[in-house]
């Protein structure tokens, strides 16, 4: 679904908070900006057809072996390469796929070019843990269920370093990882894939060349190799329960339990289409507007918690939008 994700702040001018992507925005990259200035001429030649260098240097970081891991351009690249991989394994009357909705829509999108239906019994299974866009974690028994019931299991894991824990490994499972999502890069497309080694070989058969551009898969060795704390986790999430009680206090808005950054919120008497749209013209504040996740309502809305202070005033912004009386 190439339209209707979160930060689409391309298609507005003025934006000065940018709460519709789950990235916090005020990470500090300065480090790596001034890396990637000085490999500039990294544009000059093709980068590795196959990005095999930093596969083996995450393989190396993470304790295994680099025939259980690869390189892809995102986590999205990773989702549509795992249908593709999938339809070749079935006939096309055995090609089915179960997820859990709501959940991130690149799931459904990628199984249906592919030739597969949604059905009870699927082969294939998906699954967001964190889920995006209810911040909820799925805990370990889900997980075993769901591998129990499908032939293959993908679980998404690009909001695991969002957590105040790591997440229970599942064996046989193709797990997708976010660099975009732990360093704060989306505009550097880099993810990764791990699991079982002829599954991952099987996803490398049907990876075009040079998928991973020359200065992401620079970035990537650069973050590997020097793995900066860029977010302080704990308190980034501390500040998200802040901003989640913020939101509660306002009549008319309820903000959902979260685990995570990022939180699943619901608006009466007008649209979250109509927040949004206000919010972004009189305030120049961006959220996204979650009414076209499936199972969802024109109510839903999400928001990622930022600092303290630009969280601040989306409260006040939302309490200006003149709804509801200020407490």
């Amino acid at each position: 679904m190439i339209d209707g994700h979160g930060d689409d702040i391309c298609n507005y001018s003025g934006i000065r908070l940018n709460f519709s992507s789950n990235i916090p925005a005020f990470a500090d990259l300065s480090a790596l900006e001034d890396h990637l200035r000085g490999c500039l001429s990294l544009v000059r030649s093709y980068p590795e057809p196959s990005p095999q260098s930093l596969e083996a240097e995450i393989a190396h970081s993470i304790g295994t072996s680099p025939s259980e891991v690869m390189v892809t351009s995102g986590a999205t690249e990773a989702i549509y390469l795992i249908a593709q991989m999938a339809s070749h394994m079935l006939a096309p009357a055995q090609r089915t796929y179960a997820v859990v909705h709501p959940t991130f829509s690149e799931y459904d999108s990628a199984s249906r070019m592919f030739g597969f239906r949604e059905g009870p019994d699927a082969w294939l299974c998906w699954v967001c843990n964190p889920n995006n866009p209810t911040g909820e974690v799925r805990p370990a028994d889900f997980i075993a269920g769901l591998a129990a019931r499908h032939r293959l299991l993908v679980i998404d894991q690009s909001y695991e370093d969002y957590l105040p824990a790591p997440l229970p490994s599942c064996e046989g499972a193709l797990v997708l990882h976010s660099m975009t999502k732990k360093y704060c890069i989306p505009g550097l497309r880099l993810g990764y894939v791990t699991g079982p080694a002829r599954l991952i070989l099987s996803l490398r058969s049907l990876q075009r060349p040079w998928a991973v551009n020359a200065l992401a898969l620079e970035a990537g060795h650069w973050l590997v190799g020097h793995q900066p704390r860029l977010i302080d986790v704990p308190a980034y999430l501390s500040e998200a329960q802040r901003l989640r009680s913020l939101l509660n206090g306002i009549p008319g808005i309820r903000a959902c339990e979260t685990h995570t950054n990022f939180m699943l919120c619901t608006i009466e008497g007008r649209t979250a289409a109509e927040l949004k749209e206000h919010l972004a013209a009189r305030e120049g504040i961006l959220i996204r507007d979650a009414s076209n996740f499936p199972g969802l309502t024109p109510h839903h809305f999400r928001v990622a918690a930022q600092t303290p202070e630009a969280d601040d005033e989306l409260i006040s912004a939302i309490k200006r939008y003149g709804l509801f009386p200020v407490r």
